[in-house]
């Protein structure tokens, strides 16, 4: 696995001779390295692990001991073969550094990547977790292009989401998929997209098509360092609008409709209705919140004219401010 200059490398680590008799005295490792597609001998070695460090991946679940490496690849390197793949393999030794040959043979492509942007933010808004960065375009090498990706990561859970591939000029991103109440991090990273030739010396002529010759492949950089934020929802919904206050009309006990456009916020909980009477404060009347953009008033009496607002709350207790007031009066 590659991510910026570092390739990581795993292996199981053998515990039996070829002969199938128990290894009593390991050997190091060798790491090899090569720019051919096909290595047929460790010709590069970029690195020895010893004998005590190959067990330190051993658990219940995978009793066989594992072993790991990382290699960091020279910034040269991946400059002069941005469209080419560098070929890993180990080679198990024993105490006289001899081998059974090769392991199986992995490959990460070599396109270079960048460092993260610098800056990375995240600010809670009303509208989700606001993340901004400061970057400046960078030039790529042939056949490559650079995106930004933006990952977030539930401190709950511990699972990474992969929220956006984004520009490094757009410089601002909005999770509009975060919940409330709820500890994030977030981190972004340089992506290199990198056109590489699925076979050394592959050619259109010879494919039929671009796509048979050229695999398009992504390449992550460093991350930034993470950003923590707690979504905590101090944000009332928006003002309702579009108050109407309607007499019921004669010939029935009398009462004032109440109609209003609804809100639209997923955490929407109710509303609130609040009366007042010339020269006096608002006062709310409603015992409960209420459910849906209507209310009818039968506490109302003949001769008197009535001032109605209404505020949105949410789930968390968040009140709007009032709307507009709308007055009727009771014959």
């Amino acid at each position: 696995m590659r991510k910026g200059d570092h390739v990581y490398l795993f292996w199981s680590v053998p515990t039996q001779t070829i002969d199938r008799q128990t290894i009593r005295r390991q050997g190091p490792t060798r790491i090899c390295r090569s720019l051919e597609a096909l290595m047929s001998a460790c010709e590069t070695v970029v690195g020895n692990v010893p004998p005590e460090a190959q067990a330190e991946l051993q658990n219940t679940q995978n009793p066989q001991p594992r072993a790991r490496f990382v290699d960091i690849l020279p910034m040269e390197l991946q400059k002069q073969n941005a469209t080419r793949r560098a070929t890993y393999a180990v080679e198990a030794t024993n105490l006289n550094s001899r081998g059974a040959g090769l392991s199986n043979q992995v490959q990460v492509p070599l396109a270079p990547t960048l460092p993260p942007p610098a800056n990375f933010r995240a600010e809670v808004n009303a509208d989700g977790v606001d993340l901004s960065w400061n970057c400046e375009a960078a030039a790529a090498a042939p056949g490559n292009r650079y995106v930004y990706r933006i990952y977030r990561r539930s401190t709950d859970s511990g699972v990474d989401v992969r929220l956006a591939d984004v520009q490094c000029s757009d410089r601002h991103y909005q999770d509009q998929t975060s919940e409330w109440q709820k500890s994030y991090e977030y981190r972004i990273t340089a992506v290199t997209e990198a056109e590489i030739p699925r076979s050394p010396g592959c050619s259109n002529a010879d494919s039929g098509s671009e796509a048979d010759c050229v695999e398009v492949v992504a390449v992550e950089g460093m991350d930034s360092p993470p950003q923590k934020v707690f979504t905590k929802d101090v944000y009332p919904p928006a003002v309702p609008n579009g108050l109407q206050a309607v007499f019921s009309g004669p010939g029935q006990p009398p009462f004032i409709d109440l109609l209003w456009a609804p809100n639209t916020e997923a955490d929407l909980a109710g509303y609130n209705v609040y009366r007042r009477e010339e020269g006096a404060q608002p006062a709310k009347i409603n015992s409960e919140l209420v459910k849906s953009p209507a209310f009818r008033d039968v506490s109302v009496i003949s001769g008197k004219t009535y001032w109605y607002s209404v505020s949105a709350a949410d789930a968390r207790g968040n009140e709007s401010a009032r709307s507009e007031e709308s007055s009727e009066s009771v014959p």
